[in-house]
C-alpha cells in the first residue's frame, strides 16, 4: 500500500490546525511541509517557527521539503522544530554529502530531491547515505501544476537502480498527482506520493486522504 504525504501548501492557511487534524483522521502517513525561500524557488511560504507550532497539533511524522538555497544553514533549526524527514535539493547545496550527514546526525531521515531536468546520475555517490529520493514531477515553487509525463521513466529507472543494488531507499514523488493518474504513477514503483490540491480540493479532506491511501 502506498504511503500518502499530503502537502499543506494547498490547505487553508487560516485553519491549519483543523486541516491537519482532518489529514490525521484520514490516515495520512506524513504531513508534507514545503519550505520556500523566494530565492531557490520563486515563492515564499513559511519557516521553522511555524513548523514548531504545528508540531504541537499532531504526532503524524513531518516530511519537511526544503526548497531553499544553501539548506545547510538551517538544518538544526528544522530538526529542533520537529522534522522527522528533511529533504534537500541536490541543486541547492554545494556539499551534498556533508549536509546529508548533518541531517542524520540529529537522528532524522535524510532525503534528496531532484528537479525534473536533473539527472539521477547526480546522486550516484550519495545513494548509500540517504533514506529517500524525492522525484519532482513538476518544477518546484508552486502548487497546482500539471504532472510532467516524462517523469514516469525517471521513476521507473530509479526503482530499477534501488532494486538492483538492494538499497533501502524510499521513492517519493511530488507534483500534479491526482486521482486520475495516481495509480499509474504508483505502479512505476513509488513508495510515497505527495498530494496537495488533489486532496484539499475535495469537500471531505479526510475521506479523500483515505481514497488515496487505498490506491
Amino acid at each position: 500500500m502506498v504511503q500518502v504525504s499530503p502537502s499543506i501548501l494547498s490547505a487553508d492557511f487560516g485553519s491549519l490546525k483543523e486541516e491537519i487534524l482532518k489529514l490525521e483522521k484520514g490516515g495520512a502517513d506524513y504531513i508534507h511541509l514545503d519550505v520556500m525561500d523566494g530565492i531557490y524557488v520563486p515563492n515564499i511560504t513559511f519557516g521553522s517557527p511555524v513548523i514548531k507550532k504545528l508540531r504541537n497539533i499532531t504526532d503524524v511524522p513531518f516530511d519537511v521539503h526544503l526548497m531553499i538555497d544553501k539548506p545547510e544553514r538551517y538544518i538544526k533549526d528544522f530538526a529542533d522544530a520537529g522534522a522527522d524527514i528533511i529533504t534537500i535539493h541536490e541543486e541547492a547545496t554545494i556539499h551534498l554529502h556533508r549536509t546529508i550527514e548533518e541531517i542524520k546526525s540529529y537522528g532524522l531521515k535524510a532525503g534528496v530531491a531532484l528537479n525534473p531536468a536533473t539527472s539521477l546520475d547526480s546522486i550516484e555517490y550519495v545513494l548509500d547515505y540517504i533514506d529517500m529520493i524525492l522525484i519532482m514531477t513538476v518544477n518546484p515553487g508552486f502548487g497546482g501544476q500539471k504532472f510532467i509525463s516524462s517523469m514516469k521513466r525517471k521513476i521507473k529507472r530509479m526503482r530499477d537502480i534501488i532494486d538492483n543494488r538492494g538499497l533501502d531507499i524510499l521513492i517519493e514523488t511530488d507534483g500534479g498527482i491526482k486521482l486520475d493518474n495516481a495509480k499509474e504513477i504508483i505502479d512505476y514503483g513509488v513508495d510515497i506520493i505527495v498530494v496537495g490540491s488533489g486532496i484539499f480540493e475535495a469537500e471531505d479532506v479526510s475521506e479523500r486522504t483515505k481514497i488515496f491511501k487505498a490506491l
